[in-house]
């Protein structure tokens, strides 16, 4: 039986809008096709873990203050997560662990809370509190030469800038900074996105992308993941993207 590896970095601190439903949405989808799934939890100052024996690693966002805390702890394990990424060990990360991969977070305060530098690009809050990339967000995703729309939500004061290469382009929201065209970052490997709610459950091709890259690298041969019957969630996302870009 295949089988994936899931390692879910901070869950009790970094949650921000249900992100965990990520981790279930591509557990769902992996064991409805008979693909084992195994997840594993660390949590603040727990016993470290060996990120190249994932297939996966996920992280959510957090309010300013748990994102300091967790900036201490992550730091520790910068070169091991480094080495994860170069290996192929895919990375999906949400809101404030999107900007913890940078160079850095400058809080509304002017406080600095260092990134592990992995990626050049960094983030700065605006501050004015009562100014942020808030509400419905619609993007334009290339997966590997398939497009599709990516449906979520945003609430975001960061501005990210000196993305190398977006996740997507935005048709409806802010995304990356204010009036921005492009949200996200993204490499074969990395999907780092502002989109919560859940990122994964309302886009199934994404979630797909994921499992089907995993296993593809694990076991080195093409795979073709099992169509599953999506009828349900197509309708929903249907009339999301009917009321949303017809907004505009």
């Amino acid at each position: 039986m295949e089988e994936i590896k899931i390692l879910h970095l901070y869950p009790d601190m970094l949650n921000l809008y249900g992100d965990r439903g990520n981790v279930q949405a591509l557990k769902y989808r992996a064991e409805k096709r008979g693909i084992n799934v195994i997840i594993d939890y660390y949590y603040l100052g727990g016993e470290a873990p060996d990120f190249s024996q994932y297939d996966i690693v996920f992280s959510g966002g957090g309010a300013d203050s748990e994102q300091a805390l967790v900036a201490n702890d992550m730091l520790k394990y910068k070169e091991q997560i480094k080495k994860a990424i170069d290996e192929g060990v895919f990375f999906l990360l949400v809101c404030g662990s999107y900007q913890l991969f940078g160079k850095y977070y400058k809080g509304v305060e002017g406080d600095m809370i260092p990134g592990l530098e992995i990626f050049d690009y960094y983030t700065e809050a605006i501050p004015d509190r009562k100014k942020r990339c808030i509400g419905d967000i619609i993007i334009e995703v290339d997966l590997d030469g398939i497009k599709t729309k990516v449906i979520g939500y945003e609430n975001h004061a960061g501005q990210t800038q000196n993305v190398e290469k977006p996740f997507g382009i935005v048709l409806c929201g802010q995304g990356n900074t204010f009036g921005a065209q492009q949200e996200g970052f993204m490499r074969k490997n990395v999907i780092a996105t502002y989109i919560h709610g859940t990122l994964l459950s309302k886009n199934p091709e994404i979630t797909d992308y994921i499992i089907q890259y995993a296993l593809e690298r694990k076991y080195g041969e093409k795979v073709e993941l099992e169509k599953l019957d999506d009828a349900f969630e197509e309708k929903a996302r249907e009339q999301l993207l009917n009321r949303y870009l017809n907004k505009r």
